[in-house]
Formats: C-alpha cells, structure tokens, sequence
C-alpha cells in the first residue's frame, strides 16, 4: 500500500470516530444543573464533582448520536449499499450510540479517578483528560460490536487508523479546549 492509501485509512479512521470526539465538547455546551452525583462524596471526596451533570451526559452522548447520523447519510451518498460500513441501518446506529454514550461513560470514569486521586476539578491530568473518552468509546463499542471494531481499527493496514487517532488526539483536545475557553464555556484551557 502506497502512502497516499495510509493517509485514506487514517482519515477514515478519524471520520468513523467522530461520534465519539463530539460528545464531551457537546456535554459542555449542554451541561449545568443536576449534577450526576446528586452532590454526593465518597470517601470524603465527591463522585465526580460539579462538571458531570445529566443534562450534559445525555446532551453529549445525542450530539454525537446526531453526527453520527449525519456522517451515515454523506457515506450513503457515495456508497448507497453500506451505510456505515457495518450492516443494516441499525446495527449502525447502535455503533454510533455505543461510540457517543461510551466516550461520556469514559470521561465520566476519568473524573471519578481524578476525584479519587484527589484532584480538583479543572486540575490538569495528563492523559487521562485526553483518551479517557477514547478508551470508553473503544470499550463499550467492542462489548457490544467487537467485529466493528476489530475490522475497522484493529485488522492489517487499519491500524494505522487506530494510531493516528491516539497521536492526533492531543491536539484536537487541546484545541477544542482552549476554544472553549476562549467563547467562555470552560474555566480552564486544558
């Protein structure tokens, strides 16, 4: 495979992951009120703190489930037959659902073990702030569509896909961040 192939699966691999890069930056946008927590600690330190609300969950994990969606019908433009390139319509909408929901169950994840680590909300994590989302949407999609998964990332030249998104997804979080930052939806830039 020549070069200009490599970049195509990497730049697929990025488009089928996308549902799953939404929903945090979603959650923000959406989010306040009920905190998910209900305010409550553990262990003398709270759940997961003040920045996981309901609202910002489910509004997170729908804003993905809606780009998703919107992606399924650009792919059919081009390949009427494959929808996403797994099956029948709603086995495609299960991945998106799995990809949106697990990305905010892995952020979620990432805060109660900050909270356990006894960091303050907004304290930097290295890592952890970047592919906790990663690893949650990997997770859960895998549970419930390992062949998606293993065809898609995992199988010969496509992981060239999988590490493209792990080495690109520092920067894309950064920036999204600071973004955020900037229009006043977020008290940090990391």
């Amino acid at each position: 495979m020549d070069a200009l192939g490599v970049v195509a699966i990497m730049i697929t691999g990025l488009w089928l992951f996308l549902p799953a890069m939404v929903p945090n930056s979603a959650a923000v946008v959406f989010g306040g009120k009920t905190k998910m927590d209900f305010g409550k600690s553990w262990r003398g330190k709270r759940i997961f703190g003040d920045g996981k609300s309901w609202r910002g969950f489910f509004g997170g994990a729908f804003s993905g489930i809606a780009v998703g969606l919107i992606l399924i019908g650009v792919s059919s433009i081009w390949d009427p037959d494959e929808f996403w390139g797994y099956g029948p319509f709603w086995s495609n909408v299960g991945i998106l659902a799995c990809l949106s929901f697990g990305a905010v169950l892995g952020d979620l994840c990432g805060a109660f073990i900050k909270r356990r680590l006894g960091m303050e909300r907004g304290q930097k994590a290295p890592i952890l702030d970047q592919y906790d989302f990663v690893i949650g949407a990997f997770c859960i999609t895998a549970l419930f569509f390992p062949e998606w998964v293993y065809a898609t990332y995992i199988e010969g030249w496509h992981i060239a896909a999988l590490v493209f998104i792990v080495a690109i997804m520092f920067v894309i979080h950064r920036s999204v961040n600071i973004i955020g930052y900037k229009m006043g939806l977020k008290k940090e830039p990391w």
